[in-house]
């Protein structure tokens, strides 16, 4: 029907669009730009010509990690050991 169905309060309506501008012309992929958290779900394309089509295809957004903090503990002496720790949240 050449429109997406952004669901209530997805906030998708300005971040979803059709990679081709027609849509009919035999490719109905959809791209989805900024991805967030909040976007993991399960999206269905549904596509009707002389039949309807339909495919869901489940999608998982993972938070990027918090940049490392790194710290040694011991002494730095040749020939000696030292013990690097990392912690991220």
């Amino acid at each position: 029907d050449h429109h997406v169905n952004y669901g209530s309060g997805s906030g998708l309506q300005d971040r979803v669009a059709f990679v081709q501008n027609d849509p009919s012309q035999y490719d109905a992929s959809i791209r989805l730009a900024d991805l967030q958290v909040s976007d993991t779900g399960t999206y269905q394309c549904r596509v009707k010509k002389n039949t309807v089509a339909v495919h869901e295809v489940i999608v998982t957004v993972q938070e990027k990690p918090a940049i490392p903090q790194c710290w040694t503990e011991g002494e730095l002496i040749v020939g000696g050991s030292i013990l690097l720790r990392c912690y991220s949240r």
